[in-house]
C-alpha cells in the first residue's frame, strides 16, 4: 500500500464509560448515540470541514485542515452534549472526552491515518475530563490568539507510549470561556436546544398493513420537511423509529433525546376518505400546545401526503415560534435566541405601531448580545422594513442600513435564511427599486421553492410591477402553502390588488373585506377598498372607506400613490373621487 506523509491537525475522541452505558441499556444507549452522531456530531464536523477518518464503537477519528476549525468543532459538540445531557441523572449521561494535536501523520493509500501525530491526539482524549478537551502545546500556539476561550496549562505530561513529555493544555466546556458570545448572558441556562422536536412514528389506526407505507411515509416526510426550519433541531428517522408500536412517555423520550417537543398523530382510513390527526406536545409540561386534524377525499394518495406534509410543517413552523416565545418570556436571563424568538412572535402578530415597536425592539436586543446572530439580524430587517412601509418611521433611522446592511450581513452567514430575502425584496420594493426586489425574491425561491412567504412577497413585487396575473398566481400560492398563515388577513389584501390591477372591482372589495375582518385594519387595505368602491361607482362606500385610509395615514396623496405604483392608473381617479388630496 502506498502511503503520504503531512502535517495534520487531528482530533480524537471517545465516549466516557461506553461499556457501563451499553451493559445498563444498550438498545437506548445505541438509540441515543445514533441520534447523536445525525443532528449534532456529523453535521458540526462537516461545518467545521473535518474529515471522519474512522469510527468505533464508542470513539472517532477526525483530521481537520486546521487547528482552529477542530477546536471549534469540539466546543460546539461538547456544549452541545451539555445541552443534551440537561434533565438526566449523572449514570444516563453519554459525555465525550476530546484530544487534539498538529502533527506528522502517515496517509494511508485507503485514507486512514497513522503515525506519532495520530497516538498522541488518542493519548490526550485518555487524560482529557468528561466533557473536556485537552491540546497539545502544538495544537495549542496555533488557536491561542484565535479564539477567546480560556486555557488551562496543565504543563509537561507523560502520556503511554509517548517517548517525550508532551506540554499539555484543557479547556472545559461548560464553564464561561468554552460558551459562545451568545450565551455569556446566561451562563447557568440548560436544556434542549430551541426548536428542538422529535417526529414519533404516527399511529395506522385502522390496522391494515396495506396503509403502514402511506403512514411511515408521512412521518418520514415531516421529519425531513421540519428539519428545514431555520435553527430548528430534528431528531434522525431512524432514532425516531425505535419507540414504534412502543408505550410512551413523552416527558422521557424528551429528556432522552434533548427535545423540548414531541409531534405525534395518526392516520385513519375509512373507504375513500382518510383522516390525518396530529399534536404537538410541550415535553416540560405534557401540554398539547396545537393540533390539527385533516378529513380529506382519497384521490392520490402521494398527493396528499406531499399536501398534508406541507401544511403541517408550515403551521408547525408558526406555533413552534410561538411556544419558545412563551417560554423565553418566562426566562429570568434571556439569551440571544430568546430575544428573538419573542421579537418573531411580535412579527407573527397584527401589523400595528406598537407590535412592530416591540419587535424592533427584541431583534435589537438579540444583536446586542450576539451581533452575527443570523436570524436576529434577518428578524430585525424585516421588523424594520414594515416600520418604513407603513409609514411609522423614525427620522434619524438609516434604513438601507437597518434593512438592506442587517440582511445582507443574514445572508452572509447562512444563504439559506429566507427571512433574510423577504425583508430585502420587501424594502427594495418600497423603495421604488422594483426589479432589483424581483430578483432577490427569485433567488429566495431558487433555495426554497415551497417558502409560502416568498410567494406572498413576489406577489407584491409583481403588483408594483404591473404583473397582475402573475400576482394573483403567487399569492393564491401562498394561500395554498400556508392557509392558516399569521399573515393571511394581509395576504387577503395583496390578492385585493391583483384584483384592482385586472379590473375585477368585486372580487376586489371582497378581498378587502376579508382582510380587514380577519384583522388587517391599515392604511392600504381601506385604500384598496376605496379604489374598488369607487370604480364601481360606490362613492358613499368609497369615501367611508377613504375616511379610514387617511386615519391610519393622513399625509397620503395621489401624487404619492402615483409616483410608488404607476401602473395602477386606473384607481386614482377613484381615490381623487373618494376624496385623497392630490398632493
Amino acid at each position: 500500500m502506498s502511503e503520504t506523509r503531512k502535517i495534520a491537525a487531528i482530533l480524537a475522541a471517545d465516549v466516557v464509560g461506553y461499556s457501563r452505558l451499553v451493559g445498563a441499556e444498550e438498545d437506548r444507549t445505541l438509540a441515543r448515540l445514533r441520534a447523536l452522531r445525525s443532528d449534532l456530531i456529523d453535521p458540526t464536523i462537516a461545518l467545521r470541514h473535518g474529515r471522519v477518518v474512522k469510527r468505533t464503537g464508542d470513539g472517532i477519528l477526525i483530521e481537520f485542515r486546521s487547528v482552529v476549525d477542530a477546536v471549534r468543532c469540539a466546543i460546539e459538540v461538547q456544549n452541545g452534549m451539555v445541552e443534551r445531557n440537561a434533565g438526566l441523572p449523572p449514570e444516563r449521561r453519554i459525555e465525550l472526552r476530546v484530544g487534539i494535536h498538529l502533527g506528522d501523520v502517515v496517509e494511508e493509500s485507503d485514507g486512514d491515518l497513522m503515525g506519532g501525530g495520530v497516538n498522541i491526539a488518542a493519548r490526550l482524549e485518555g487524560i482529557a475530563e468528561p466533557g473536556g478537551i485537552c491540546l497539545s502545546s502544538a495544537a495549542y500556539e496555533q488557536v491561542r490568539d484565535k479564539l477567546k476561550e480560556t486555557f488551562a496549562d496543565l504543563g509537561e505530561r507523560t502520556l503511554k507510549n509517548i517517548s517525550r513529555p508532551v506540554r499539555t493544555y484543557a479547556l472545559k466546556t461548560g464553564s464561561e470561556g468554552a460558551r459562545p458570545a451568545s450565551h455569556l448572558e446566561a451562563p447557568n441556562k440548560v436544556g434542549p436546544p430551541p426548536l428542538s422536536i422529535v417526529v414519533l412514528p404516527f399511529v395506522n389506526l385502522g390496522g391494515d398493513p396495506e396503509q403502514e407505507y402511506f403512514v411511515d411515509g408521512v412521518t418520514e416526510s415531516l421529519t425531513t420537511d421540519l428539519s428545514r426550519i431555520s435553527g430548528s433541531f430534528v431528531i434522525a428517522r431512524n432514532t425516531a423509529y425505535t419507540y414504534k408500536g412502543k408505550s410512551i412517555d413523552i416527558k422521557g423520550i424528551g429528556r432522552e433525546l434533548g427535545v423540548r417537543y414531541v409531534l405525534e398523530g395518526s392516520i385513519q382510513r375509512g373507504g375513500s376518505r382518510i383522516r390525518v390527526n396530529a399534536q404537538l406536545i410541550d415535553v416540560e409540561t405534557g401540554n398539547h400546545i396545537w393540533a390539527e386534524r385533516f378529513d380529506k377525499s382519497l384521490s392520490d394518495l402521494f398527493e396528499m401526503q406531499d399536501e398534508i406534509v406541507g401544511r403541517l410543517a408550515r403551521q408547525l413552523d408558526a406555533a413552534l415560534i410561538t411556544a419558545e416565545a412563551r417560554r423565553a418570556a418566562r426566562s429570568p436571563q434571556p439569551d440571544s435566541m430568546d430575544l428573538y424568538f419573542q421579537g418573531r412572535a411580535w412579527l407573527n402578530q397584527g401589523r400595528t405601531p406598537e407590535n412592530i415597536a416591540q419587535a424592533c425592539g427584541f431583534m435589537d436586543k438579540a444583536l446586542s448580545i450576539d451581533a452575527v446572530n443570523s436570524k436576529a439580524l434577518a428578524g430585525a430587517a424585516m421588523a424594520y422594513a414594515l416600520e418604513y412601509a407603513f409609514g411609522w418611521r423614525s427620522p434619524e433611522a438609516d434604513y438601507d442600513s437597518k434593512v438592506l446592511g442587517q440582511a445582507d450581513h443574514a445572508l452572509v452567514l447562512d444563504r439559506d435564511n429566507i427571512l433574510a430575502y423577504v425583508a430585502k425584496s420587501f424594502y427594495l420594493n418600497n423603495t421604488s427599486r422594483n426589479n432589483e426586489a424581483r430578483r432577490v425574491v427569485d433567488a429566495g425561491l431558487a433555495i426554497d421553492p415551497n417558502s409560502a412567504l416568498l410567494y406572498a412577497t413576489r406577489s407584491i413585487v409583481e403588483t408594483y410591477l404591473g404583473q397582475f396575473e402573475e400576482a394573483k398566481f403567487d399569492i393564491q400560492q401562498a394561500m395554498r402553502l400556508s392557509p392558516r398563515d399569521p399573515a393571511l388577513s394581509q395576504w387577503h389584501n395583496w390578492l385585493a390588488d391583483a384584483e384592482l390591477g385586472l379590473g375585477h372591482w368585486d372580487a376586489a372589495i371582497e378581498e378587502c373585506n376579508k382582510a380587514i375582518e380577519g384583522g388587517y385594519r391599515v392604511f392600504y387595505s381601506y385604500l384598496n377598498l376605496a379604489a374598488a368602491h369607487g370604480l364601481k361607482g360606490h362613492l358613499e362606500e368609497a369615501r367611508n372607506a377613504m375616511a379610514e385610509a387617511r386615519r391610519f395615514n393622513p399625509k397620503a396623496t395621489v401624487k404619492g400613490m402615483i409616483e410608488r405604483k404607476p401602473n395602477m392608473q386606473p384607481a386614482f381617479d377613484a381615490l381623487r373621487k373618494a376624496g385623497m388630496p392630490e398632493e
